[in-house]
């Protein structure tokens, strides 16, 4: 019985050794081509790591590129989406979860409606809606589209959070002179932390990694974010992969940054579903 309980044990932890690896293994090769010397990368073959390792393409992304610009614009747009994104779903969440009024079910299908249209549909009519008001080529127009393409999904999360908290709370609160959206503000609000580490996380990720808009609205390219940017290390004749790769590594550093700060939350966030009720 011991035996068979090491075996699984052993298994068990060797399985999660393996996804491990899986997961990061994609990672490990993109810093892998990033530091490997122009002249090595076709000619050494493939290899674990490369025989000289230099930070060449490194300096060259950051000092001889736009990518500080870029990646400056992808910074302000995710979070700005992401903030706006959860200000509004926290609000919206919370109306679906307490409150009953006429034409509910018809706002949370239209909602769901939002969501079954392919992205390429879409741009455009949103580039008709935008040019007029001249907020297309701005990373306005862009925080915009990304909040109103994320709102839908990010409403419906926040009300799960919000149906697993019981009404009793805000209601003691109100009998003690509380409004309902003081109520809402210092019990209700801080319960759902967990909930809005989750949505921030997944608004900033669709718009850090969003490609569609980002290039058919913006033809300046100041003004460009950092996955438009990687296009252009792909010329007519060649792929620049060293620039390539050492830009996408870089890029990885803020979403990567901003996830171990909500970490705490957004692991709550994940699992709260699974032991609700």
């Amino acid at each position: 019985m011991r035996m068979q309980k090491i075996t699984l044990t052993v298994l068990h932890r060797l399985a999660i050794l393996v996804y491990i690896v899986f997961s990061l293994f994609p990672l490990y090769w993109i810093l892998k081509v990033a530091v490997t010397p122009t002249d090595l990368l076709y000619s050494e073959g493939v290899r674990m790591w490369p025989s000289h390792a230099t930070l060449e393409h490194f300096s060259f992304v950051l000092q001889h590129t736009a990518f500080p610009t870029l990646f400056m614009n992808s910074v302000i747009v995710s979070g700005s989406t992401a903030i706006i994104v959860t200000v509004l779903a926290s609000l919206a969440g919370y109306a679906l979860s307490r409150f009953a009024f006429r034409g509910k079910f018809l706002l949370i299908g239209l909602l769901l409606v939002t969501q079954m249209f392919p992205l390429v549909m879409l741009v455009a009519p949103i580039f008709k809606m935008l040019a007029p008001l001249g907020l297309t080529n701005s990373l306005t127009g862009l925080v915009i589209v990304y909040s109103a393409f994320n709102v839908p999904f990010a409403t419906f999360l926040m009300q799960s959070f919000f149906d697993g908290i019981p009404k009793d709370l805000e209601e003691a609160a109100m009998i003690d002179g509380a409004t309902q959206f003081t109520a809402f503000r210092q019990i209700i609000l801080p319960l759902t932390l967990p909930g809005i580490a989750a949505g921030l996380g997944f608004v900033f990720t669709a718009a850090w990694s969003e490609l569609l808009f980002a290039l058919m609205l913006i033809s300046n390219s100041d003004k460009a974010t950092f996955p438009v940017g990687l296009l252009s290390f792909v010329s007519k004749f060649s792929v620049d992969f060293g620039q390539m790769m050492a830009a996408g590594f870089l890029a990885l550093i803020p979403a990567a940054a901003f996830f171990l700060l909500i970490q705490r939350y957004l692991v709550q966030g994940l699992t709260a579903g699974a032991v609700k009720g």
